[in-house]
C-alpha cells in the first residue's frame, strides 16, 4: 500500500494571517525590508538619514514625552513625506486633515476663557441612575483600582494619550488598502469634531475628577491619570500639567476621545468587513473603560459620543452617496452631449 505525502498546509491559510488588512500589512512589511536592503548596498547615506528619522521622532514623542497635538503631528507627517521621498503624496492626503484639526484644537482652547458656566449634575445624575444610586465610574474603581497603578493603567492610559495620532493611523490604512474610504473617513472624523465643538459652546461640562476636586461627589473617584503622570516622572503641578494637554477642562459631553475610536473602528469594518475585523472593536471597548477608570468621563459622556459618531457616520454616509451619484449623472450627461 503506497502512502500519499502529506499535504502541505501554509500557516497563512489560518487565522489571524489571512485577514486582508494583516496580509496588506505583511506585504508591505515585506517590499520595505527588501528596500531597505537595496539601500544598504547601493546608498546607504540615505538608508542613514531615514534610520536617524525614525529614531529622533521616537525620542521626541517618548523619550521627551511631547504631547502628540496637531500641530506637532502635522510637521512630523510632512518630515517623515520629505525624508522618504513621499512629500507631495503626504500633503495632499494629510496636511488638509491636520490642519483642519489644528485649527479645531486652537478654536477649542478658547472656551475655557468663553464659557461663563459649568454643568456638573446632568451627568452625575444619570450615572447614579445608571449605576443604582452609586456612579459607575466609582464602582468600577472599586473593582479595578486598589491604591496602586496596575499594568492595565499604563495600557487604558496609553490608549487615551494618542488621541490625535490614531487618526493618522487609520487614516494611513485606509488610504493604502481601501481608499475609497479615505475621504469619508477624514470627514467624520472633522465633522465630529467640529459637532462637539459646538456642544462644547452650548454645554460646558465638568469631567468627574473635577467634580470629585470641588466636592459635587459624594462617592470615592481617584484621578488615575494624576497618578501616570507622576509615575511617568513629569514635574509641576497636575493641574499646569493637564491645562497644557486639555485646553479645555470642561470640554467633557461629549468625549472626543471615544468618538474617534468609534468612528476610527466603523470605517475599518465598513472597509474590511465585520467577520475579517470584528477584533478592532476591542479599541473602542478599551477607551469606553478607559476614560471612566481613569476619572476622565461619565458612561453619560460616552452614550452621547457614540450617538454623534453614529450621526456623523449617517451623514457622511449619505453626503458621499449624493456625491457620487451627482458626479454619475453629470458624467452621463457629458456623454450624452458627445454623442
Amino acid at each position: 500500500m503506497r502512502l500519499s505525502a502529506p499535504t502541505k498546509v501554509s500557516v497563512y491559510t489560518h487565522f489571524p494571517y489571512n485577514i486582508p488588512m494583516l496580509q496588506a500589512a505583511r506585504h508591505s512589511i515585506n517590499k520595505l525590508f527588501e528596500r531597505l536592503k537595496r539601500e544598504y548596498h547601493h546608498d546607504r547615506l540615505k538608508l542613514a538619514l531615514r534610520a536617524t528619522t525614525v529614531l529622533l521622532l521616537i525620542y521626541i514623542l517618548v523619550g521627551r514625552r511631547t504631547f502628540w497635538q496637531p500641530d506637532s503631528l502635522l510637521v512630523i507627517v510632512l518630515f517623515v513625506g520629505i525624508v522618504f521621498g513621499r512629500a507631495r503624496e503626504f500633503v495632499i492626503r494629510f496636511a488638509p486633515f491636520l490642519s483642519i484639526l489644528m485649527v479645531y484644537d486652537a478654536l477649542r482652547g478658547l472656551l475655557y476663557h468663553i464659557t461663563g458656566r459649568v454643568n456638573w449634575w446632568p451627568m452625575i445624575n444619570f450615572d447614579r441612575w445608571l449605576g443604582g444610586g452609586q456612579l459607575i465610574g466609582s464602582k468600577l474603581q472599586a473593582i479595578m483600582w486598589q491604591g496602586q497603578l496596575e499594568w492595565y493603567s499604563f495600557y487604558f492610559y496609553f490608549l487615551y494619550s494618542i488621541h490625535f495620532v490614531t487618526p493618522i493611523i487609520f487614516g494611513l490604512i485606509l488610504w493604502k488598502l481601501r481608499p475609497q474610504f479615505y475621504w469619508p473617513f477624514v470627514w467624520a472624523i472633522i465633522g465630529a469634531s467640529f459637532l462637539a465643538f459646538i456642544t462644547f459652546i452650548l454645554f460646558p461640562a465638568a469631567p468627574p475628577w473635577m467634580a470629585a476636586r470641588d466636592g459635587y461627589l459624594t462617592e470615592p473617584l481617584h484621578w488615575v491619570s494624576a497618578d501616570i503622570w507622576g509615575a511617568m516622572g513629569m514635574q509641576g503641578s497636575v493641574r499646569l500639567i493637564y491645562e497644557h494637554i486639555s485646553a479645555d477642562p470642561v470640554a467633557a459631553v461629549p468625549s472626543l476621545h471615544s468618538i474617534y475610536p468609534t468612528i476610527e473602528s466603523a470605517l475599518i469594518i465598513a472597509a474590511f468587513g465585520f467577520r475579517k475585523v470584528w477584533w478592532i472593536l476591542l479599541y473602542p471597548l478599551s477607551i469606553f473603560i478607559a476614560v471612566v477608570y481613569l476619572g476622565e468621563h461619565y458612561v453619560f459622556d460616552i452614550i452621547v459620543s457614540v450617538i454623534y459618531s453614529l450621526i456623523t457616520l449617517v451623514a457622511v454616509y449619505h453626503g458621499f452617496k449624493w456625491y457620487r451619484m451627482r458626479r454619475e449623472q453629470q458624467s452621463a450627461t457629458k456623454r450624452s452631449k458627445h454623442a
